[in-house]
């Protein structure tokens, strides 16, 4: 087993360059009781039709239509929003229009001048005493402000609206996207002088600007996976622009493990701006609020054919007149053109003792004394983001009063010129919609339904989620059981009670997945701190009493990084009641087909297989004896918030042969279609080796994502095992591989991959 598991390890260098698909999308359009599509096909919910809940006093709902204006969630006190999500970092974008809406209090008068408002998320604080109206301008009274929070395990995104006194809060639209962990949180030092600064998933950011510098916008469709708008650069270059933009729009851009392909569009890396004759630099100024750190993305790829070696175009980047990097070069950096790279910059931009608005700098110019082949400088695209400081704010100071002139800013002709993107997306939707639906609460917990885009899901799609007011762990005893005889020591033993709070007295709502065995359902422990998956066993199942203490005794002696964890059962009045770790993203076939969820890069298929290798190589080797699995298959591996592979279902586990003489175990035959080994059906002989077998018809149902049978087809094809044996003796394995995987799996991975499967 070790030896096939060490194999795939090797595989696992197979990259994908696909786009990343985001396990979270939520589109919330407040104030709304249905849903809407906008100009690039996004539908947005309502808020009676999305994830979210109410923790205190639900949002009063807008007048509707008020001369063509968006409808509004506004809150006259403290609100907080829940989002169950997966855990990582997110986007969390808010969209604001600052206009007046009248009687949205019968009872209250309001001021929008003087209605200032705080917006936290978690521990964050976002905003503070911030005024939607002061932040608009007047040719422009929409706009979206995007932050980046991590949601850590078991936590959900709660964002909270609270008012000052005479005031209200409001809010036209959230968006919430997942991102890759190592996106903007990679882990590494970023230098900046002869500091560095470690920049960790326990900060969050405030988007400030985004270009594709040289280029044009780039809308949310045009970005890879995580709706991000990338605007033109123009209206910030400082002084008087001498630069010239060279396209290379047809090059293709080559990827690397540094700089994977969803870190910018392909179009920001074939746009640029360099220095034109008669220049000495590219400079930019943007106005960013003082006493925060910044976090300076700049991405770079050469384009240009003429500029092909190291050392032919060489330049200084300097931040706010400190020198960032002396002599960039990115031949040097790369190793040739068309392969992009960013570089991440952090800086301190001081407030002298009073927090406002300054001017961060950048500038790029030549290096001569490297004498590089061209005195010049480029860049391709520009990221800017804010850190939250150490009180977890990133509040900066609001604009003073308004004038009646138009707003100052760096060029306000050029703004004026400047299509804002994030006004066009939202305002056709949250302009057109209408009617807010209140969120029944109950007296013992709050039961929401919802819908997202990708299923945040256990073993299937989940159709509901809740969170308890109250539950409380308590010591049992076993009171009217079914029969077991279980030690009271191996896990935790629930009462039946605290099993129907959790899942709403078994509520249908709640239920995430079922099979021969019954339903499981999503519930919450632990005051509601924890997810858990709760199997109820059908008592006409046929997995009885013996499969129910087998997979107890099995499982509370077994720990395993790839091993599904057992927290606790319940086995009063006749139930039979396990309760699991509850897995995010269900089951491995869940992510293969006949199914809504995005079919797996080869990458990641190849990461879960080696765990659940891993995890078999353990119950066959690691235990004090030999456990076989007997029921290895794609439904039986799930996939936790980080897609790490637990190998769960130990109902039909059976210890192995103890040695000597014992070389196997005598048994009935126990198992699933298709994935059964031939040898075990024919002479009830069990070893480890069976699990191997199983383990073959998953390696082959991953790579040709279809069922191990398929009885209504062609006679030769309706075995996926002896099919796929068949296929590899004539060379054509390739023809039945996953359309999904077409161009992206290396021939020689491939055929060391295809001999692994025909050999287990």
């Amino acid at each position: 087993m070790s030896s096939f598991a060490l194999l795939l390890c090797l595989l696992a260098t197979a990259l994908s360059a696909t786009p990343y698909r985001p396990t979270d999308q939520i589109l919330l359009n407040c104030g709304s009781e249905s849903s809407e599509t906008d100009k690039s096909t996004r539908s947005w919910d309502g808020d009676a039709r999305s994830s979210m809940h109410h923790q205190t006093s639900p949002p009063r709902l807008s007048s509707q239509n008020q001369q063509n204006k968006p409808p509004l969630s506004y809150f006259p006190i403290p609100v907080h929003l829940n989002f169950p999500v997966s855990a990582g970092p997110k986007f969390l974008r808010l969209y604001f229009y600052a206009a007046t809406y009248s009687e949205l209090d019968k009872n209250v008068t309001f001021n929008k001048i003087e209605s200032f408002f705080t917006v936290a998320a978690n521990e964050f604080t976002l905003l503070r005493n911030f005024s939607a109206y002061l932040t608009s301008t007047p040719y422009e009274p929409s706009f979206k402000r995007e932050f980046i929070i991590n949601v850590k395990y078991n936590q959900s995104l709660s964002i909270t609206f609270s008012p000052s006194q005479k005031s209200y809060a409001f809010i036209n639209g959230i968006e919430i996207v997942s991102m890759p962990d190592d996106l903007y949180f990679s882990g590494f030092p970023i230098k900046f002088g002869n500091t560095q600064y470690g920049l960790k998933n326990t900060t969050a950011l405030e988007k400030c600007y985004r270009f594709n510098v040289g280029g044009g916008d780039v809308g949310i469709k045009e970005d890879t996976g995580m709706l991000r708008e990338w605007n033109q650069d123009d209206s910030y270059i400082s002084g008087e622009d001498l630069s010239y933009t060279p396209h290379a729009e047809n090059l293709p851009i080559n990827y690397t493990e540094h700089t994977p392909a969803y870190t910018a569009p392909e179009i920001v890396y074939t746009t640029s701006r360099v220095i034109a004759n008669g220049s000495k630099s590219l400079e930019w100024s943007f106005p960013i609020d003082s006493g925060f750190l910044y976090l300076l993305r700049l991405h770079f790829c050469e384009i240009q054919q003429e500029v092909k070696n190291q050392n032919e175009r060489v330049f200084t980047i300097s931040i706010n007149n400190q020198t960032a990097e002396n002599e960039a070069d990115v031949i040097f950096w790369t190793g040739g053109t068309e392969i992009p790279y960013f570089k991440d910059y952090v800086t301190r931009v001081s407030d002298d003792g009073r927090r406002g608005k300054k001017n961060l700098n950048l500038s790029l110019f030549p290096n001569t004394l490297s004498q590089p082949l061209y005195s010049n400088a480029l860049l391709n695209g520009l990221e800017i983001f804010k850190l939250s400081d150490s009180k977890c704010s990133l509040a900066g100071a609001n604009p003073d009063n308004k004038p009646n002139s138009s707003p100052s800013g760096p060029d306000t002709s050029s703004q004026k010129k400047k299509k804002n993107k994030d006004t066009s997306v939202i305002y056709p939707v949250i302009g057109s919609v209408t009617g807010f639906l209140l969120v029944l609460l109950s007296v013992s917990f709050l039961i929401f339904h919802r819908r997202r885009r990708v299923k945040d899901s256990g073993l299937s799609e989940v159709k509901s989620s809740w969170v308890p007011l109250s539950i409380t762990s308590k010591s049992t005893t076993k009171t009217s059981g079914s029969g077991t005889s279980l030690p009271s020591d191996l896990c935790r033993h629930f009462l039946l009670e605290e099993i129907k709070l959790a899942t709403g007295n078994f509520n249908d709502s709640f239920v995430i997945g079922m099979g021969g065995f019954g339903k499981v359902y999503k519930g919450y422990i632990e005051n509601g701190a924890t997810a858990v998956a709760i199997k109820r066993l059908n008592p006409s199942s046929n997995q009885g009493v013996r499969e129910f203490e087998t997979e107890i005794q099995m499982l509370s002696t077994l720990r395993h990084l790839h091993l599904v964890s057992l927290i606790g059962y319940c086995d009063e009045n006749g139930e039979m009641i396990l309760v699991y770790d509850y897995m995010v993203h269900g089951t491995l076939r869940g992510h293969l087909y006949n199914s809504e969820n995005s079919p797996l890069q080869w990458k990641n298929r190849l990461q879960i297989l080696i765990g659940a290798a891993k995890g078999l190589h353990y119950l066959h080797t690691g235990a004090k004896h030999m456990i076989i699995h007997r029921d290895v298959k794609t439904t039986n591996i799930l996939l936790d918030e980080k897609w790490v592979a637990k190998v769960s279902d130990f109902g039909l586990s059976k210890i192995g042969p103890t040695g000597g003489t014992n070389t196997h175990v005598s048994t009935m035959v126990k198992g699933s279609l298709g994935y059964l080994d031939p040898e075990y059906y024919r002479r009830r002989q069990l070893t480890e080796k069976s699990d191997i077998y199983s383990f073959g018809v998953v390696l082959l149902e991953v790579l040709c994502a279809r069922p191990p049978i398929i009885p209504n087809i062609q006679t030769m094809q309706v075995n996926l095992a002896e099919w796929a044996k068949l296929c590899y003796k004539k060379g054509t394995l390739e023809q039945i591989v996953d359309p999904n995987l077409e161009g992206k799996i290396a021939p020689e991975c491939l055929s060391k991959y295809a001999e692994i499967a025909i050999r287990c």
